[in-house]
């Protein structure tokens, strides 16, 4: 098989709604620990989903796992999310910080009500994807999200039995794919700090 071959999955990524998509070696999707690091350190849901650390494969275990896989498809996204240049500088101290401006409080909360209402139609796309690959006979295609899983308003971590199984997806950086150098590679640059509506990105396992 060739990249060649997965050209209809990049097409399918498009017409689900994806604004671009792209098939590429395994080998070039980067892993790195730092990555991982930016979730215990940044991240109000660490520990509290089991699609995310330290409930999934760490970056030595995923080293491992990418491996055994010879492609990926990374699917790039326009959320409609969007937000005053300032507010999104500081979109976290204006989203989480009580004492933050009313105004600039409600328009980051906003921005992300929209993100994260977007992103559930990213997990709807991409397992549609992973179907799509399995179908073509890839019957290890697993898809990754951008972003903590939203399925539950409350994940069933306690028990350690996830309640959506079938769609419950793991956030490629929780694993430490590095995307923002992943994309570079492939031609498809993230910009960092958002600007106008983010771009979040996903990617598809194919083996």
């Amino acid at each position: 098989m060739s990249v060649e071959d997965y050209a209809y999955l990049e097409k399918k990524a498009l017409y689900l709604g994806a604004v671009d998509a792209k098939v590429i070696p395994a080998d070039q999707v980067f892993v790195e620990d730092r990555v991982v690091l930016k979730c215990r350190a940044g991240c109000v849901g660490y520990g509290k989903k089991l699609t995310c650390p330290p409930h999934v494969p760490t970056p030595a275990e995923f080293r491992k796992i990418l491996g055994e896989y010879s492609y990926a498809m990374l699917v790039k996204f326009r959320s409609p999310a969007s937000a005053s240049d300032d507010v999104v500088k500081s979109i976290y101290k204006y989203w989480l910080d009580p004492a933050a401006p009313k105004d600039k409080k409600a328009e980051a909360t906003k921005f992300w009500a929209d993100y994260f209402e977007y992103s559930k139609d990213i997990l709807t796309i991409m397992l549609e994807l992973e179907k799509a690959a399995f179908n073509g006979g890839n019957s290890f295609a697993i898809a990754f999200v951008n972003g903590s899983c939203r399925l539950c308003e409350k994940c069933s971590v306690e028990t350690g039995i996830c309640l959506h199984p079938n769609r419950a997806r793991i956030p490629e950086h929780a694993v430490g794919i590095n995307m923002k150098k992943t994309a570079e590679k492939a031609g498809m640059g993230l910009k960092f700090p958002v600007q106008g509506h983010p771009e979040p990105m996903a990617i598809l396992l194919i083996d």
